[in-house]
């Protein structure tokens, strides 16, 4: 039994490096260590199945921007250099939007309307996306909802992060993520 114990163990490391081998940055389901909602902050009970589904999607539809040539190729184009802070509570970074995606007036998991980096020395790496509504397109006096997030009111457009590839302490879906530098 001890000899079967331990082949399984063998197995099962050496299954999770060769998974691993890619070397594909990869991102929680859920935030780690998950607070009451407050704000923007979700809890575990708020990720449901379709919440689950659509971060899903959204990881498979980015993946590839973790390259920044491949974004700029998709028509994302720098917005905003580095967000500035935001009352202490971290930075935006780096802003990249598409603006065919941003006119649709579409909110798609499978196709955001930004990119948002973070500058490191090593260049810029993918940290999240950002969804906008343009206020002209939007038909109600409140703002869009993603599963039970408000988007944020910016003037002429609503917006949503959505820190899918960086951990925010803050929450998934806040403005500014107090890990990310510029």
């Amino acid at each position: 039994m001890r000899r079967f114990s331990t082949a399984l163990a063998l197995v099962a490391a050496a299954t999770v490096c060769a998974a691993c081998a890619d070397r594909t940055p990869s991102a929680p389901t859920r935030p780690i260590g998950s607070v009451a909602a407050v704000g923007n902050r979700q809890t575990d009970a708020t990720f449901t199945p379709e919440l689950q589904q659509a971060l899903a999607t959204m990881r498979a539809a980015t993946a590839k921007y973790h390259d920044i040539q491949n974004a700029l190729n998709d028509g994302f184009g720098l917005a905003l250099a580095c967000g500035a802070e935001d009352e202490g509570d971290g930075f935006t970074g780096a802003l990249y939007s598409n603006p065919t995606r941003v006119r649709d007036g579409k909110i798609d998991p499978a196709l955001p309307d930004g990119l948002i980096y973070e500058p490191t020395p090593d260049g810029l790496r993918l940290a999240g996306v950002e969804f906008v509504m343009p206020v002209a397109l939007w038909p109600n006096a409140d703002p869009p909802m993603f599963f039970g997030t408000p988007f944020m009111n910016e003037g002429p457009r609503f917006g949503l992060h959505v820190w899918l590839w960086e951990h925010n302490p803050n929450g998934m879906f806040a403005k500014v993520n107090p890990r990310v530098t510029c």
